[in-house]
């Protein structure tokens, strides 16, 4: 199995998430439950 890079961050949370909503709306819900850049890094 190939694995992400060295320094990738992984960003989990537990509940439901709705895998239709795309990289712009999952990017979303990192910055409003997570509070956090997810395009930090």
């Amino acid at each position: 199995m190939i694995g992400p890079p060295m320094g990738t961050r992984i960003w989990i949370t537990a509940g439901v998430t709705d895998l239709g909503r795309g990289f712009d709306g999952l990017a979303t819900l990192v910055q409003t439950r997570l509070e956090a850049d997810p395009f930090s890094g």
